[in-house]
């Protein structure tokens, strides 16, 4: 069975490359019909759930511990909520049924977003995009709602797509770059990402990762090509940051 980095290989070697069928055959040791098979597949890549898995426990509350830091910003820092006072308000308030580890945790990651410098990056026109995963509140049948914003954005220009939905699972992740791109008219050349775990399995040595089966698919079809943020230097993106 024909595995997915050869699918990419095949796809970019002869869209991009020009290789004929009958090259790209005998460098694989497959038969030409496999090869016009992979080349005529033009199904965009999804997400399918075979079963449905349940809501992260934190994910109900993460917009409600949002709301109290940035009401924090303006009491005196005595007044402050601490990941340990967080956890007993949604135990008192919300009979949050989770444990406090995961609250701090999450209280962490909110802290941390957005304190970095950023570094300017160069692209020709066209030839780079920056991909990233933002927030923003929202009124929804007169209810507050946290969601969850899918931007790309063109370095060279600044152009941006931005596209709100309720999470950032695969499927979003997936539908957000064939809206971006459709949206564009092209595909950058090469995207940057900060690590996400939808396109990031495991991080590996240096610039090195292991990607996700969906992330890799999509790069197959769309034809191009990926790579990512050194970590903790999210910043690397540049632009993008700016947009979410």
């Amino acid at each position: 069975m024909i595995g997915m980095v050869d699918i990419e290989f095949i796809k970019k070697k002869h869209f991009q490359e020009g290789w004929s069928i009958r090259h790209l055959a005998k460098v694989l040791a497959i038969n030409r019909i496999t090869v016009r098979k992979v080349l005529a597949a033009t199904e965009i890549p999804r997400y399918r759930l075979s079963v449905e898995k349940p809501a992260p426990i934190m994910g109900p509350m993460k917009g409600l511990i949002e709301q109290w830091l940035k009401e924090d910003a303006n009491r005196p820092r005595k007044q402050r909520h601490t990941a340990r006072r967080i956890y007993r308000r949604l135990v008192e308030e919300h009979q949050f049924p989770g444990s406090e580890s995961s609250v701090r945790k999450c209280v962490q990651k909110l802290r941390g977003e957005g304190a970095e410098v950023f570094i300017p990056l160069e692209a020709e026109a066209g030839k780079m995009g920056q991909v990233d995963w933002g927030t923003a509140d929202a009124l929804i049948a007169g209810v507050e709602t946290t969601l969850h914003l899918f931007v790309l954005r063109l370095r060279h220009s600044g152009v941006a797509f931005a596209r709100a939905y309720r999470n950032e699972v695969m499927e979003c992740f997936l539908d957000g770059h064939r809206e971006a791109f459709e949206w564009l008219g092209g595909i950058p050349r090469t995207l940057v990402y900060d690590n996400l775990k939808s396109a990031v399995t495991r991080i590996l040595t240096g610039p090195d990762r292991e990607e996700s089966t969906q992330m890799s698919a999509l790069r197959a079809h769309y034809l191009f090509d990926s790579a990512f943020c050194r970590p903790g230097k999210g910043n690397e993106k540049g632009s993008v940051e700016n947009g979410v």
